[in-house]
C-alpha cells in the first residue's frame, strides 16, 4: 500500500498559511493548524556536504543538511539520523557511579503520513525506518522492541516485519507492555502513541531504564505539549533527531512552498525554515524548536516584504528620498 504525506492547516492573519502536501512528498501531522500563510514544499536544490564524520551510512549522508526531495530520501535521512544518535549510547555505555544516575537516552522522529489511521500504512513505514537498522553493537544487529498504540496495529506490525526473527524485533502494545518484563532488547520504540497513553509510556520507559527509547510519529502537535501538566517535562526530554514538516504560503497573488526541518546530522542541529524561490532557500534558523506563532511570523514577514503592495510602498519611499534627499 502506498503511503503519501500530508500537512497541517492553520489560519490567522490576512495571508493564508497551512501545511499541505507537495507533488512528490510531504509530511503529515494529524492535527490541523490554521495559520495565515500557507506553505507546502518540493523543489530541487543543491546538496551540501556534512561537516562531521559518521559511522552510519558514511557515503549517504552528504545530502543530510538540506530537506529531502522524495519520500525515500526522507526515510533514509530519518533512519540515518536515529541510527547516528543511537550509536554512542549503545556502544559507549558508561557505568553509573554510586551517586550519579545515568541519563536515559530519549529520541524522537517525525516523518508523518497521510493515512495514519491505516494499520498497513503505518506498519510499512515503521518497517522502512526500523528494519535493518545500520547501527550495530560490537558488529551485531541490535534488538528492537516496537511498542504499538493498540493490538490491531501490533498485529499489522508483526505481519509487516514477518521476515524478521524475534531475536531482532519484538512487538508489544503499549498497555500490555506496562508492568511486563521487557527482555534483553537494546532499544524500545513507541510508534504513533496517543496523548492518553503518556502515563503508560513513562512507566514503560522507566522500566526500560537505562536503555535508549524513542518516539516515532507521536499523534500530538508540539504546541499541545504545554497542556501536558506533570508529563510535559517527560515529553520535552526527548531529543528530536529528525523532523520534516511541509508548508505552503499563499499570498493574495502568489503561492509558495516550504518546509520546517531538523536533523542531528547537520552542524549545530538547528531548526530551519525553508521557502521555495526557484530552488529551496533557507530563510530562518532557530536554536530551539519554533512555535507555530514563531514560524507564522517568519513567513508573514517574508510574504509582506515580497508582496506587490509592500514593493509599491517601498518604491515610493525610495523615490521620495531621491527627490528630497531625506530618508
Amino acid at each position: 500500500m502506498a503511503c503519501d504525506f500530508q500537512m497541517m492547516k492553520t489560519s490567522s492573519r490576512s495571508i493564508q498559511f497551512h501545511l499541505t502536501s507537495p507533488s512528490i512528498f510531504l509530511p503529515f501531522l494529524k492535527h490541523q493548524y490554521h495559520y495565515h500563510h500557507q506553505l507546502s514544499y518540493l523543489s530541487t536544490y543543491p546538496l551540501k556536504p556534512i561537516s562531521h564524520k559518521s559511522r552510519i551510512y558514511p557515503l549517504l549522508i552528504s545530502s543530510s543538511l538540506s530537506p529531502p526531495r522524495s519520500k525515500e530520501e526522507a526515510i533514509l535521512q530519518a533512519k540515518t539520523s536515529l541510527s547516528t544518535a543511537l550509536d554512542k549510547p549503545l556502544n559507549n555505555a558508561k557505568l553509573a557511579g554510586k551517586f550519579k544516575k545515568l541519563k536515559q537516552p530519549k529520541f524522537r522522529v517525525e516523518i508523518p503520513v497521510v493515512d495514519d489511521e491505516s494499520p498497513d500504512c503505518l506498519s510499512q513505514l515503521a518497517l522502512q525506518i526500523f528494519g535493518d537498522m545500520p547501527v550495530k553493537i560490537k558488529g551485531s544487529a541490535i534488538k528492537i522492541l516496537i511498542l504499538w498504540p493498540d493490538p490491531t496495529l501490533k498485529e499489522a506490525g508483526i505481519k509487516s516485519f514477518g521476515s524478521y526473527s524475534k531475536n531482532t524485533v519484538v512487538h508489544m502494545d503499549i498497555l500490555s507492555a506496562n508492568n511486563r518484563n521487557l527482555g534483553s532488547n537494546d532499544i524500545a520504540v513507541f510508534v504513533a502513541p496517543e496523548t492518553s497513553q503518556l502515563s503508560d509510556i513513562k512507566a514503560v520507559s522507566d522500566s526500560f531504564y537505562p536503555r535508549p527509547i524513542a518516539i516515532f510519529n507521536p499523534r500530538w502537535g508540539f504546541d499541545e505539549e504545554a497542556t501536558f501538566g506533570e508529563l510535559r517535562g517527560f515529553v520535552a526530554s526527548f531529543e528530536v533527531v529528525y523532523s520534516f514538516t511541509g508548508l505552503e504560503v499563499r499570498g493574495i497573488l502568489s503561492r509558495r512552498k516550504g518546509v520546517i526541518f531538523r536533523t542531528v546530522l547537520s552542524s549545530g542541529a538547528e531548526w530551519s525554515v525553508w521557502v521555495e524561490e526557484g530552488d529551496l532557500k533557507l530563510v530562518s534558523k532557530f536554536k530551539a524548536r519554533p512555535s507555530i506563532v514563531e514560524v507564522e511570523n517568519v513567513l508573514y514577514n517574508l510574504m509582506a516584504i515580497n508582496s506587490p503592495i509592500t514593493k509599491s510602498v517601498k518604491f515610493f519611499r525610495d523615490m521620495v528620498s531621491n527627490v528630497t534627499g531625506k530618508e
